[in-house]
């Protein structure tokens, strides 16, 4: 119950239905409020509770100084957790774990229970190992079960075992595009009570949802679990950049080709732990599928959340894919209601300001390895001459001193592009040039585009355009369709579609989140052998929000970002050596040379395959039985009881080690005495080069532990579908193929200096670790500027923790990952100003001493710590625990354990 400080409770008659609302006119200010900042001051008012939410909090939010430097903490308590498989099975573990630990400790594990609406889409999983055929997604399906079985009896455990948690079998579609089509509510109703549907997903894409206007973000599976038990995410109120679209985009181009765009001017104008609002009269120009596009980039930005407010465009959209008729009454009542209703014409105040006018959109791509190096599209062919110089090179770095890709030998140059041309022979016994630049894989995957029937149905009528001209897909081209819902296949089976789709190799492979999160699948096999035997930079082409190095395939070191109908138009042309806006994509049946504009559908093609071919009942008859599952999924047989029954065989969900040995009451915080560097990492180190992620290889210590546990090749599956043993996941965290440890020069992935041994030979960084913490020698990770950007991946603070590591000192954080350090017990640091390893004169082979850490245990948080070396280094580290909440859970070793002893104290 709410203290009701501001008077604020009042009802809300819509219909025939009455709510108890929390009325935001109640409290001075609050009409000035950004719409982002009403809902959490809507959030505040109905959790008020005079401890950790209190009047002086309220009136703070309503206050807010927009230009103000972010120092206010509140406490905002989501509506709603919404998980990804990937990442959600580690709290499901958890969860289970932490019945247990309650059990041991004296109390009734039943209380471990989530305390808000938990849903999980199981999407993570499909891996597109088959591709051009028929029968590919049936395929894939079969092999996911199989890999997976022993992962979704678990799940199947946990959605009998505890209340209020939901699972979206697999084959269903992707969390993000689930969410917006079916999941969200916009508002909630809940015990008699109407409020914004908010949300924290384990997902860093869940910001898709804020084109519905629903506030919410992504956060490490460890937050994700204290909010599902109750506990607020503690935040400071934000900083919020509205960003002002006016004017349309233009004929020819896409969805993509905006949120290009904009991801372009967001990174660059920097909004890193901030809100993005959009307003103005451009806003009423974007369909709600192109505002759930860019809502999906908000990590790509950088920005916390990337929010629309609710308008008519909303309300229709709730309609169109079946919503009943009283939550959209309530939807449009509880927002004019409120003043979150979209008012085209208002200026809002904001703490920055940017604008668009939709009209200078350009056709786009992003690459080769961040999503925010937009190109334009006409463009592209000189840019990959430019870019690819870097991977093929025989030095290790460029002019600029990134990082690059080293080969054996110093390129070949033809027109001014580097050449390796090899002849190819194809299971069929033709043959055909493969070079530098070939597009080796061509995927239409991702919720951020296949949400979206513009772009969808540009590409399917692009298909059969190309078709009917007698074009083909290049016969070195992986081509695959993962679509975000069983819904896209429904209208393109509808509009007669489908099979142009096929003809061109572009057959449906899963419902599930495939080549954008690495589950790409092999290459052709003819095809992995002449790029690694001449070690060539091929380049895939996707419709997805990620294209990191390492990330698509580890055969790929190039990859682009694309909407749908350019993906299929790469697939023609088979090479980023060609300029498909003024070269052929190939040659008809009679010879004659195939254009890009002769087969770009017109938008009048599109809106009007649209109108004919999607329908609300769709979307009614899609989602009508969501959570049953096909006959594979109910037929899993499951264990019963409250606490679960540990495998100790199992090789994909273990017991992890997190509570062994807790005590009911905290142990003092203590300094850090003779650490020794694990890592020395450079800029821009993303969660994708700590946390493991994509195939697990054979002659890594991952690979290693499943063979000694009897686990064929075949059957190693990925990193991310044994995020429940921990024990792999040690193995595979700081193993990228792809990640550059200084103090082990001349390497590329998981390896380091082992200074406990002689000499301090290289070694597998998870060896090491295993010998520092057997010597009882704490560890300490160095790096630079945005540590821990991209995906909020738990497991990269999970397995940095059980590593052995107690600090990390950066140059700067990305926001996630600094506060799931924090959850999991590690320090994290910052440099001094101005200051980096390489100004401090730090080498890594240093041994390190922080003090200055006992002063949390006195109830504060010190603004610095005492960093010294043995080598005589010394210098004064600001503490990045930002709130009094983020120190609660350091002080207890971990959020998780600061969960259990406060249900416990309860």
């Amino acid at each position: 119950m709410s203290a009701n400080s501001f008077d604020a409770r009042s009802t809300l008659q819509v219909g025939d239905e009455s709510y108890e609302i929390f009325r935001l006119d109640k409290v001075e200010g609050s009409a000035r409020l950004p719409y982002s900042l009403k809902v959490l001051l809507e959030n505040l008012l109905r959790t008020e509770d005079g401890a950790n939410i209190t009047a002086d909090h309220i009136r703070a939010l309503a206050g807010w100084d927009a230009k103000a430097h972010p120092h206010q903490e509140i406490q905002f308590t989501p509506a709603r957790v919404i998980m990804q498989d990937f990442t959600g099975v580690p709290c499901v573990v958890d969860l289970a774990t932490m019945r247990e630990a309650v059990k041991e400790l004296g109390g009734d594990p039943a209380r471990i229970n989530p305390l808000a609406p938990a849903e999980m889409v199981i999407d993570h999983s499909v891996i597109a190992d088959k591709f051009g055929t028929a029968n590919a997604f049936q395929q894939n399906v079969d092999l996911e079960y199989g890999r997976n079985r022993e992962r979704y009896q678990f799940l199947r455990w946990g959605q009998t075992a505890f209340d209020e948690f939901a699972v979206v079998p697999p084959g269903t579609g992707i969390v993000h595009q689930v969410n917006i089509e079916h999941l969200a509510r916009t508002v909630m109703v809940r015990g008699g009570q109407a409020y914004p549907d908010t949300l924290v997903g384990t997902d860093s894409h869940t910001t898709m949802v804020n084109g519905l206007g629903v506030l919410g973000w992504g956060v490490g599976g460890i937050e994700a679990e204290a909010a599902m038990l109750g506990q607020p995410v503690s935040m400071l109120i934000p900083r919020v950049v509205g960003f002002k679209l006016t004017g349309e985009l233009p004929t020819g181009t896409t969805a993509t080709d905006l949120v290009l765009t904009i991801t372009e001017m967001l990174r660059k104008h920097g909004v890193v732990g901030k809100f993005v609002e959009f307003y103005g009269e451009g806003v009423g120009a974007i369909p709600l599928a192109n505002r759930a596009t860019i809502g999906n980039m908000s990590p790509e930005f950088g920005s916390t959340a990337a929010i629309f407010p609710i308008d008519a465009e909303t309300i229709s959209y709730l309609k169109f894919t079946g919503r009943d008729a009283q939550q959209l009454a309530l939807v449009e009542a509880y927002a004019k209601e409120q003043g979150l209703w979209l008012n085209p014409a208002d200026e809002p105040e904001f703490s920055e300001y940017l604008e668009l006018d939709l009209a200078s959109v350009v056709p786009s791509i992003a690459g080769p390895k961040r999503p925010q190096d937009r190109i334009a599209l006409s463009d592209a062919k000189q840019q990959f001459s430019d870019d690819v110089r870097a991977y093929v090179d025989d030095t290790d770095l460029d002019e600029a001193g990134k990082e690059s890709f080293p080969a054996s030998d110093a390129p070949a140059v033809s027109a001014g592009v580097p050449a390796e041309q090899v002849t190819v022979t194809a299971e069929d016994g033709s043959t055909y040039e493969l070079d530098h630049g070939a597009v080796v894989v061509a995927a239409i995957t991702s919720c951020t585009n296949t949400s979206n029937p513009s772009v969808m149905i540009g590409a399917a009528l692009l298909a059969k355009a190309a078709v009917e001209r007698g074009l083909t897909r290049k016969p070195w081209v992986k081509t695959t369709l993962a679509p975000g819902s069983k819904v896209v296949m429904d209208y393109y089976d509808r509009a007669g579609l489908t099979p142009y789709l096929d003809k061109l190799g572009f057959n449906l492979v899963g419902y599930g989140c495939t080549t954008c999160i690495g589950n790409s699948g092999p290459l052709l096999e003819e095809v992995s052998r002449a790029v690694n035997d001449k070690n060539l930079a091929v380049a895939s082409v996707l419709s997805g929000n990620r294209n990191f190095e390492g990330r698509i395939n580890p055969d790929v070191k190039m990859n682009y970002l694309a909407s749908p109908p350019l993906v299929v138009a790469y697939a023609l042309a088979g090479s980023m050596k060609i300029d498909i806006t003024t070269e052929p994509l190939g040659l008809d049946t009679e010879g004659k040379p195939v254009y890009l504009r002769d087969i770009w559908p017109s938008e009048r093609e599109v809106e009007e395959v649209i109108a004919t071919a999607i329908g609300q009942e769709m979307f009614s008859r899609g989602y009508a039985d969501v959570f049953a599952g096909d006959a594979q999924w109910q037929a899993l047989p499951i264990p019963t009881g409250k606490t679960f029954e540990w495998d100790p065989e199992s090789t994909y969900v273990r017991k992890p080690p997190y509570f062994e040995g807790m005590q009911v009451d905290p142990a003092p915080v203590e300094d850090i005495a003779g650490a020794r560097v694990l890592a020395r990492l450079g800029d821009s180190v993303t969660t994708d080069h700590i946390s493991p992620a994509g195939a697990i290889k054979a002659d890594t210590p991952a690979g290693k532990y499943l063979s000694e546990h009897g686990v064929e090749r075949r059957d190693f599956n990925s990193y991310g579908s044994r995020r429940g043993n921990h024990e792999v996941m040690i193995r595979g965290t700081f193993a990228n193929i792809r990640l550059r440890n200084q103090i082990a020069p001349g390497t590329e992935g998981g390896f380091t200096r082992d200074f406990t041994q002689e000499g301090a030979p290289v070694s597998f960084i998870y060896d090491a670790s295993q010998n520092y913490q057997a010597a009882g020698i704490p560890l300490v990770v160095l790096a630079g500027k945005e540590y821990g950007s991209g995906s909020s991946r738990d497991w990269a603070a999970k397995g940095t923790a059980l590593l052995g590591v107690k600090a990390v000192i950066a140059e700067s954080y990305e926001r996630i990952h600094r506060s799931n350090l924090i959850g999991m017990g590690v320090l994290p640091l910052q440099f001094p100003e101005g200051h980096s390893a390489a100004t401090l004169g730090l080498t890594g082979e240093e041994a390190f001493t922080v003090t200055g850490v006992t002063a949390l245990n006195d109830g504060g948080i010190p603004e610095t710590v005492k960093v010294t070396t043995d080598t005589g280094v010394e210098f004064d580290a600001p503490v990045r625990i930002d709130t009094p909440g983020e120190a609660d859970y350091y002080r207890n070793g971990g959020i998780m354990q600061y969960v259990l002893r406060s249900l416990l104290s309860k």
